[in-house]
């Protein structure tokens, strides 16, 4: 069976620089409920690429699944920022590195 992870870009915005601590806290939330859902592999933040502010690494049944949990993220709901979506097969031991 074939694995999928989903990896969420989070680009900013011009309206970023007015990010507020209470839409840091919700974005915090949301990761946090996101990752008791069993949905992030991975998340953190880029340093020294001017314009992406971090990245999820996401579980998801799907890439329609997978875009819902992106459109929900607070940072883009609010329009501090913007996202592009990808589909990443991991390569691994368990498939051969897909060979």
């Amino acid at each position: 069976m074939e694995q999928w992870l989903y990896v969420m870009f989070i680009e900013k915005t011009k309206s970023y620089n007015k990010l507020t601590k209470a839409a840091v806290e919700r974005h915090v939330a949301n990761l946090r409920a996101l990752d008791e859902a069993g949905h992030i592999e991975l998340a953190g933040v880029f340093k020294g690429y001017p314009g992406v502010a971090g990245m999820y690494i996401l579980k998801a049944e799907s890439l329609e699944a997978a875009e819902e949990l992106c459109k929900r993220e607070p940072l883009v709901a609010e329009g501090f920022a913007t996202y592009k979506l990808k589909a990443l097969q991991p390569a691994n031991q368990e498939n051969n590195y897909l060979l």
